[in-house]
């Protein structure tokens, strides 16, 4: 009776604890910004919880998609999820949570040698949208301007063009596309006349950020709000996340999270 007893209540256990603890596995998938930031997370909670982690970055709006196909414990995203991405999940029985991971500004970069070195939200989308072709037309030299944007999956993208352009706005059919923050990096530094966007993150000595109505993408300007074009990171679980899963969407709030993101070059909450 006593062994019968047992066997039940271990059947009730594993059927109420989360898959993930069963497995003592982490499946994230989704935006390309938030990636350094998940593998670093992933690297830091392997080591110290011997959790297997596993971090996929097929953009924003595939990592949506994961979560509502169950076929990830994280969907990491760079813009907000949609009413309609929110609706498709609850017919199939998911119920998004999100989570903040960190704050990030959109650098808008250019070449080290472009000599342009602000533009205005209003510039910006000017050239955008096409109405800009030339550097002299925002205050640069006799050079056509090369413009560079994000797949239309990429949550940068689109953080980008509702912080900049407008949601509805139409970027340019003459725009070249590049599949991640990395790409459009390499593209720019390689090429004196492109202008493009990137996570604050993505910065280096290779590329140039410019100032957006006059104030610099820095930690410090996306913390105390002046740099205008910024935007949350996030996390999203179904339903409120426990065990393992709750201390992994936790790190962010903890002293060593929040050391990765300031060494990432994100800014803590």
């Amino acid at each position: 009776m006593k062994l019968a007893m047992l066997l039940m209540a271990l059947i009730a256990l594993s059927i109420t604890a989360p898959a993930f603890a069963a497995g003592n596995s982490i499946v994230m998938d989704g935006s390309t910004t938030v990636g350094p930031l998940a593998k670093s997370f992933a690297a830091y909670f392997t080591k110290k919880y011997n959790v297997k982690v596993t971090v996929s970055e097929s953009g924003s709006g595939n990592g949506a998609k994961s979560l509502i196909n169950k076929s990830c414990d994280i969907a990491t995203m760079s813009r907000a999820m949609k009413p309609q991405e929110i609706l498709a999940a609850k017919k199939k029985g998911v119920n998004p949570v999100v989570h903040t991971v960190a704050l990030d500004g959109i650098a808008m970069i250019v070449h080290p040698g472009n000599p342009v070195r602000n533009l205005t939200k209003a510039q910006i989308a000017d050239i955008y949208k096409g109405k800009f072709t030339n550097w002299n037309q925002a205050g640069g030299p006799n050079s056509r301007i090369v413009v560079i944007q994000r797949e239309s999956n990429s949550g940068t993208q689109e953080a980008f063009k509702e912080l900049v352009m407008g949601k509805n706005a139409q970027i340019s059919k003459n725009a070249e596309t590049q599949a991640s923050n990395g790409a459009i990096k390499n593209r720019v530094s390689s090429t004196r006349s492109a202008i493009g966007f990137v996570g604050l993150g993505f910065v280096d000595r290779s590329v140039k950020p410019v100032a957006v109505n006059g104030v610099l993408p820095s930690v410090a300007t996306v913390r105390n709000g002046s740099y205008p074009v910024s935007r949350p990171l996030y996390m999203y679980t179904n339903g409120q996340p426990a065990g393992v899963l709750k201390k992994f969407v936790d790190l962010p709030k903890t002293p060593d999270g929040k050391r990765m993101i300031g060494e990432l070059g994100f800014v803590s909450r």
